[in-house]
């Protein structure tokens, strides 16, 4: 992973509430309500951006800010299903982050 790439995940989990999200969706099943996402959609793990919301208790729009940033950097994934965006991480990025951190430090 470049060090552009490492400076803007590090920028992204500067915000506590952002850390939060990820740390969440680890153990979506332990922090959130079941979702409802149809199998078709092949979305396992996914959280539904309302979901989310709910649990910061933040506006809307400020937690589409957090999420679009998280997934811009590549921390987490996106599916679009009917109405809903459902979020969840992407660990292949994730473990590909904390194995460049820790080879530099």
């Amino acid at each position: 992973m470049d060090a552009n790439a490492q400076l803007t995940i590090m920028k992204v989990l500067s915000n506590e509430t952002r850390l939060s999200i990820l740390q969440w969706l680890k153990e979506p099943e332990k922090h959130f309500v079941p979702q409802n996402i149809p199998e078709s959609a092949s979305f396992d793990g996914g959280v539904c951006v309302g979901s989310i919301q709910e649990k910061t208790g933040l506006a809307q729009s400020v937690i589409s800010g957090y999420l679009s940033s998280m997934q811009k950097s590549g921390l987490l994934e996106c599916k679009r299903v009917g109405q809903w965006t459902y979020y969840r991480r992407n660990e292949p990025v994730i473990e590909e982050f904390l194995e460049s951190l820790s080879s530099q430090l």
